[in-house]
């Protein structure tokens, strides 16, 4: 059985003959490039430095060599730019990281050092602008600078958060064709993260991509517009809905079935023990746009669609089925409520759960490897039942997870794989 075909029964909820396995195909299900660089090291891989594929948390690009190493079913098919709004292909440039490590990054991805040594990231890679983005010396990913303008009641306009939405151009659906023909071409399934519809995400809000960013762009400012100003922010996601439904449209012309699923919204809805709304909330501000994007899909191709919320949203889950989403990432086991077996046993025919193979914050950093193999067997054991379980970790890997408990975990599935 292919990847591909594997992928397809999956997520329609019928058990392959082993777990589908994803690492580095979205930006959520990713891997820091300090681990990548580790694992290359363990299975003996040649040494080169690591391609940085997503700078804002620092991820590394997981080759077609550490792919086979480590048995994944899954790759990506990722956008022209990266969130800085620069070229995010060759050619690129050697750049050393504060923790000593030598990586690959775009050429245009020009950066200075602050006063205080941090390291400072600019939109488009353009240095007459102001910095939208630090990486502070003692961290392994950036942070993204506020600069947003005092809020003038009177003069808000949604037309200023939605200037980074906007048409796709010829240039945008000719890389798209090229990009996601070559990612079919390797005959494993294609996840795609097509832009235009995260609505909300506080990762995005700042515009970290734009040299000027206007209306609403402090996380803290736009979650009390949520409660404040809900017509401001359903004004925004009206338009942009409308926007990436017809480049959703353009986009399936010249796709098709070169890929499997669409990366929609990273939006997070949960903390470790509460939510961030209330459910109501959600059924008035996010449910009905979600709905229109997700309907579009299905009644015109045969892609899936993928929501990433993190933390405690199991009473959310039957709302993400409402909205019409496939598939749920990354499935934080470990926060109030979140139950895999319950989880399992009520959403489990309508959800695909991508992710919660094991914990990312206790199990997987600092447990051993016999406890990293425990955690894994027995999440798979109740995930992947009657299929509908893509593994991966609870959200990315990080940089300075211990390899042995990486592999662990990497063995731990061909392990249950075997035994099937």
């Amino acid at each position: 059985m292919t990847s591909k075909e594997r992928f397809d029964l999956t997520v329609n909820h019928k058990e392959p003959d082993r777990v589908v396995v994803d690492f580095g195909s979205t930006a959520v299900t990713g891997i820091h490039v300090l681990a990548v660089e580790n694992l290359r090291k363990h299975y003996g891989l040649v040494n080169t430095p690591v391609r940085v594929i997503e700078p804002y948390q620092m991820l590394g690009i997981v080759e077609e060599d550490l792919q086979q190493a480590m048995g994944i079913d899954i790759v990506g098919s990722w956008g022209k730019n990266n969130m800085f709004g620069i070229y995010n292909h060759e050619p690129f440039r050697e750049f050393e990281t504060f923790w000593g490590q030598k990586v690959l990054l775009p050429s245009e991805f020009h950066t200075t050092y602050a006063e205080n040594g941090d390291l400072l990231i600019y939109p488009e890679g353009d240095l007459s602008v102001a910095p939208s983005a630090r990486m502070p010396k003692a961290s392994y990913f950036t942070d993204a600078i506020i600069r947003q303008e005092p809020v003038e009641e009177e003069n808000l306009d949604p037309k200023d958060n939605l200037e980074e939405f906007s048409f796709v151009t010829d240039e945008d659906l000719k890389f798209w064709a090229e990009s996601t023909k070559a990612a079919r071409a390797t005959g494993k399934a294609v996840i795609a993260g097509l832009g235009g519809t995260a609505l909300g995400d506080i990762a995005l809000v700042p515009g970290i991509q734009m040299k000027h960013p206007k209306g609403i762009r402090d996380i803290a400012e736009w979650y009390m517009s949520t409660i404040m100003r809900p017509d401001y922010v359903t004004a925004i996601f009206d338009r942009q809905t409308e926007i990436a439904i017809e480049n959703f449209r353009r986009l399936h012309e010249v796709i098709g079935d070169n890929i499997d699923a669409v990366f929609i919204c990273g939006t997070d809805f949960g903390t470790q023990d509460s939510t961030f709304c209330a459910p109501e909330q959600f059924d008035e501000l996010w449910l009905p746009y979600y709905r229109r994007i997700n309907d579009w899909m299905h009644a015109n191709t045969n892609w899936k669609s993928f929501k990433h919320s993190c933390g405690a949203v199991e009473t959310f889950m039957g709302r993400f089925i409402d909205a019409g989403f496939d598939i749920i990432n990354p499935v934080q086991v470990a926060a109030k409520g979140m139950d895999p077996a319950h989880l399992k046993k009520t959403y489990g025919k309508d959800l695909v759960f991508w992710g919660g193979g094991v914990d990312t914050q206790k199990t997987l950093p600092y447990s051993t490897p016999a406890q990293v193999r425990e955690e894994v067997l027995h999440l798979c054991d109740i995930f992947a039942k009657d299929g509908g379980f893509v593994f991966n970790t609870v959200h990315n890997i990080q940089a300075n997870v211990p390899v042995e408990n990486i592999v662990a975990m990497v063995d731990a599935i061909r392990e249950f794989n075997g035994a099937k």
